[in-house]
């Protein structure tokens, strides 16, 4: 999949994700400055993996696949149907 047809709108071009890593190796992942989900373990291992010689902008894709914060529009509605 080409990288323009990834990130449409330009939205990681603006940097929306960062991170910080733990003396223990948990992963702190913040989008616009607001901390959204922890990594510990593996998955700790494998983002840190995917993201060490990653440039910026399949660094900010990586983060948002693990945030699950990449495509707006597919959020569940939690609301039953009668």
């Amino acid at each position: 999949m080409k990288e323009s047809e990834v990130d449409k709108r330009n939205i990681l071009d603006g940097e929306p994700f960062s991170y910080k890593v733990t003396k223990d190796k948990k992963v702190f992942i913040y989008w616009h400055g607001k901390q959204v989900t922890i990594l510990k373990g593996k998955k700790s291992e494998e983002f840190l993996a995917k993201i060490q010689n990653a440039d910026t902008k399949e660094a900010q894709l990586v983060m948002a696949k693990v945030t699950g914060n990449f495509k707006h529009g597919n959020e569940k509605d939690n609301k039953t149907k009668c």
